[in-house]
């Protein structure tokens, strides 16, 4: 009979950001760099604008290349 072959499974995810709700990455960013400083790293309307956590929170989860903006900073910041 064939030898039989057991990979280990991975219940820790690979992904820096599980488990880290996007408010969190929004929150500590401001807290971290201001508004007006997250705002000149990255150029979107809703860090220029009025900004509030709910207006930013509405505008990244609706435009991916924004979050992944906003998530590679959050990542760089945490190193």
């Amino acid at each position: 009979m064939g030898e039989v072959l057991c990979l280990p499974t991975m219940n820790a995810s690979n992904d820096p950001l599980h488990g880290i709700t996007l408010e969190t990455i929004v929150t500590e960013l401001v807290s971290q760099y201001g508004w007006e400083e997250l705002a000149s790293r990255i150029d979107v309307r809703c860090f220029t604008h009025d900004p509030s956590i709910k207006s930013s929170l509405t505008f990244l989860r609706k435009t991916p290349w924004a979050r992944k903006k906003v998530e590679d900073l959050f990542l760089r910041s945490r190193r």
